[in-house]
């Protein structure tokens, strides 16, 4: 029962610090995002520049890379900023397949736990000519607790693993539209100019 209850906290906070660091204000500010096209329409390549080094989003720190790549080749900005991309998408990604582990081994500590109990029930039933069905209900009880408990840590892990993954995915891909604008934005720029 023990791993159970530790599996079962582990679950919770990793789901609260990744739904902390998942907020919108925190990963894709929209606002960031039309200030940095606004000035890159401008012209004001340096502003924008600073706009994204005052920021510490993950979208901040992808268009930085696009804009100070300005000037370079559609390929080699977009080289770069994928490059970026790659390594924010894992740092959003961090501790979600955590909860997928955390479901499996729940449900399968709860089974050991069954299989754990019922030994006791055969050990029992081995050991006694006559069998009392006292001396039983100890092992059923253990089977069948463990086995709950084991389900319950790990049909609601399953559902928070399933909204982080489908949070996360949509982020990902949301900044990879705004992404993609950026650079068409930048080689636009680059061409009026």
């Amino acid at each position: 029962m023990y791993p159970i209850l530790l599996c079962s906290v582990t679950a919770v906070a990793i789901f609260l610090e990744r739904c902390w660091n998942l907020r919108r204000t925190q990963v894709l500010p929209l606002d960031l995002v039309r200030e940095v096209e606004e000035l890159i329409r401008r012209g004001s390549i340096p502003d924008a520049i600073m706009r994204c080094q005052q920021n510490r989003s993950s979208i901040a720190r992808i268009l930085l890379v696009g804009i100070k790549n300005f000037g370079k080749r559609r390929e080699v900005i977009k080289e770069h900023v994928e490059e970026v991309g790659r390594h924010e998408s894992a740092t959003l990604e961090r501790f979600v397949e955590g909860l997928g582990t955390i479901a499996g081994v729940s449900t399968l500590l709860g089974l050991l736990g069954t299989v754990s109990g019922m030994i006791k029930i055969f050990s029992v039933i081995s050991t006694q000519a006559v069998v009392n069905p006292g001396s039983l209900a100890g092992g059923i009880s253990e089977a069948l607790i463990t086995t709950y408990a084991g389900l319950t840590v790990a049909i609601p892990t399953i559902v928070m693993y399933k909204y982080l993954q489908s949070k996360t995915n949509a982020l990902i891909q949301e900044m990879e539209e705004h992404c993609i604008r950026m650079v068409d934005l930048l080689k636009e720029k680059e061409g009026k100019d």
